[in-house]
């Protein structure tokens, strides 16, 4: 009987914690939508070192990583996403966004220095930061119309393409790029319903000029995108497209935790 009370007695700790360091979070959705926020994306594979470990040790160490993230939702917001399965290389990644780069710094040091995070290997980390749209202003009224298409929610898949443009497109005019940017978003405007598509800045953050992110359903008109960015001109400025191409499912912290920890 005692060891039931102190056990809803730590169990009651543990929810007041969470529920109090809930209360102070940041807002998301501003973050998300804001132009000046700095993004990180921090890509893990699990190493042996977690798997060898007994189930208490590793209870221990989640606890460690929610706490981690709970010391930092006055400061910024992470999404986490599911790569094993369909990644042979990686087994999760975070998406971390905030108004100040260092506390996307912080965050990912603290959360590296948990038992769980110890034993990770980090295989890729990109970075960027969001923007106001540069050449939407100057298309034409028709197609700035389709754009204001509300994005699909709730979609199931993501995919993360970090891109690297050649000297010859930073060295044409602005005109030149819009034109080259209408004619790649003409094929676009057929999946604005089912692709949701956000865009970071990164040349001078990171070894890439942008970070593409993407959420669908469906995949197969995903695929069909692809294929259209593929035929238009602008693809020739792409020295990378991809490599790595990061393709997972959207998964809440508890659950990537909870298939990780098996």
């Amino acid at each position: 009987m005692r060891a039931r009370s102190v056990l809803v007695l730590l169990v009651f700790a543990v929810v007041t914690f969470f529920t109090q360091a809930a209360g102070a979070e940041v807002d998301r959705e501003k973050l998300l939508k804001d132009p000046g926020v700095y993004a990180t994306f921090a890509v893990f594979k699990v190493g042996d070192q977690w798997s060898q470990m007994d189930r208490e040790a590793k209870a221990a160490g989640v606890m460690e990583v929610k706490k981690v993230f709970q010391k930092y939702t006055e400061k910024l917001t992470v999404d986490t996403y599911l790569l094993r399965g369909l990644s042979e290389k990686a087994d999760f990644f975070l998406r971390v966004h905030s108004k100040e780069m260092l506390d996307n710094q912080n965050f990912l040091v603290d959360f590296m220095g948990t038992t769980f995070g110890k034993a990770l290997k980090n295989t890729d980390t990109f970075n960027g930061i969001t923007k106001a749209l540069n050449y939407v202003p100057s298309f034409p009224e028709e197609l700035k119309a389709e754009l204001k298409t509300p994005p699909p929610q709730g979609s199931p898949y993501v995919v993360v393409v970090p891109i690297r443009k050649d000297a010859a497109w930073w060295l044409m005019s602005q005109d030149d790029r819009t034109a080259l940017m209408k004619e790649h978003t003409d094929p676009t405007v057929a999946y604005l319903k089912t692709v949701k598509r956000k865009l970071y800045h990164s040349s001078g953050l990171d070894d890439l000029d942008f970070i593409t992110y993407f959420e669908t359903a469906k995949l197969d008109d995903f695929n069909n995108l692809v294929i259209g960015l593929l035929k238009v001109k602008e693809n020739r400025h792409n020295q990378q497209f991809g490599n790595p191409l990061l393709l997972g499912t959207v998964r809440p912290l508890d659950e990537i935790l909870e298939i990780l920890s098996r």
